[in-house]
């Protein structure tokens, strides 16, 4: 199948972040195959599906590096809450009554919302994992929405517990070209070392990275030195937050090949410390963007983009920012094929309607425009591995409606 996306402004951003006018993408098979101005004529598109381009921004999917993807059905219940709040109301009380139901429902519907929002590739840290039904519920709903997904496995994480090698071993037979997986460690500041070992030995067996929140903490004042010294330091390792983290332990980061996710809105909003992207970057550690959770903050990459914008004067340009929203976030997450128009990647692409009042007369820097000024609600088409997911305005999914009841049904359900 081939398929045109005709005379958009198109911004790329391998091997820099570059805005092309008049610009076609033509992909074939899901994957790019050409970008370049009058890629194909009239007389040459019979066997070509043309999606008429010239009033949208086209760009790489977003990449959202850190999303709990299953609280879906409690957003906005802990907006007020820091971090310990949300540990008591949400992990401790809501998520003790999740049923696999009620994670199928997040998922689907949060994996819509990503979609909706231009995220074409989610890290779904699944910390709910308390029997075989709820890790095949998540998996079904990533399935069935149609996103890009990294799937990490872990148990709650306020039981201490190892991730379950059983059942990590049982899910590796659902990898495939658009859901891969990982596994989502408790971690060394938060438990014992020997359940820190099991974790990372049982991802080397398997060839899969490790998602792990970090931070100093009682348990662990310099955790990533504890993990160096226990020779445990791996390039394929994702580090969630670590507001706190002293410069040498993001120094050992760096030097490690390692990367991080910043989640800035939730960060701010639970007071973990001071805005890290600046930091991080000023220590040479390879950063990425998520937006965690939808009971604090919004789900959407626009957000987390304006966010680090507004507090990386002079750290960060508009190009940065929307390079790490996109091809840094794949890299961080080890995927070689998404986060740029690079021929031969998948064709993971969202189309930004630029007749929309926010956007109007902001061509002429279209990076700055999407970076400062554009939210989900200009999001007109979504693309992923060349299947479209959202077209006009509108999600194309038939499952939109139930998801939405599923969801509503969790919900009263959760917070009766």
């Amino acid at each position: 199948m081939r398929m045109l996306l005709r005379g958009g402004v198109v911004v790329d951003t391998e091997p820099e972040v570059v805005a092309r006018p008049e610009t076609d993408v033509l992909i074939e098979d899901g994957r790019i195959a050409a970008v370049g101005a009058a890629l194909i004529g009239d007389s040459e598109a019979a066997d070509v599906e043309v999606i008429d381009a010239r009033e949208r921004i086209v760009l790489p999917g977003f990449v959202d590096t850190h999303r709990h993807l299953w609280q879906s059905a409690l957003r906005g219940i802990a907006v007020d809450a820091d971090l310990g709040v949300y540990f008591e109301r949400v992990l401790t009380g809501f998520g003790a009554r999740f049923r696999p139901e009620d994670v199928a429902a997040g998922n689907l519907a949060g994996a819509l919302d990503c979609l909706n929002a231009g995220t074409t590739t989610v890290q779904d840290f699944s910390h709910v994992q308390s029997s075989d039904e709820h890790a095949d519920a998540a998996l079904d709903a990533l399935q069935d929405s149609g996103i890009r997904a990294v799937f990490g496995y872990g148990p709650p994480p306020l039981g201490g517990g190892a991730v379950d090698p059983a059942g990590m071993r049982r899910i590796m037979a659902r990898a495939s070209d658009r859901l891969s997986l990982a596994v989502a460690a408790i971690g060394p500041s938060f438990v014992p070392f020997d359940i820190v070992r099991a974790d990372w030995e049982l991802a080397d067996s398997l060839g899969v990275p490790v998602v792990v929140h970090i931070s100093s903490s009682a348990q662990a004042v310099d955790p990533i030195t504890r993990l160096r010294d226990a020779g445990l330091l791996r390039s394929n390792t994702l580090y969630v937050h670590g507001n706190n983290l002293p410069d040498s332990e993001l120094k050992l980061i760096a030097e490690s090949g390692a990367a991080v996710s910043a989640t800035p809105v939730v960060e701010a909003r639970m007071g973990m410390g001071q805005p890290l992207a600046g930091r991080l970057r000023a220590a040479g550690v390879n950063l990425s963007l998520g937006t965690d959770v939808v009971t604090t903050g919004g789900g959407d990459m626009f957000g987390a983009m304006h966010e680090v914008l507004a507090l990386g004067y002079r750290t960060f340009s508009a190009a940065d920012v929307l390079r790490i929203a996109t091809l840094e976030g794949a890299r961080a997450l080890g995927l070689t094929n998404v986060g740029s128009l690079a021929v031969g990647n998948q064709a993971d692409v969202v189309l930004l309607r630029t007749t929309d009042i926010n956007l109007a007369g902001g061509l002429h820097d279209a990076v700055g425009t999407v970076v400062t000024s554009a939210h989900a609600g200009n999001v007109d088409t979504v693309l992923v591995g060349g299947r479209i997911v959202k077209r006009g305005g509108e999600l194309v999914s038939a499952s939109v409606p139930a998801a939405l009841q599923a969801l509503a049904d969790s919900t009263a359900y959760l917070t009766a």
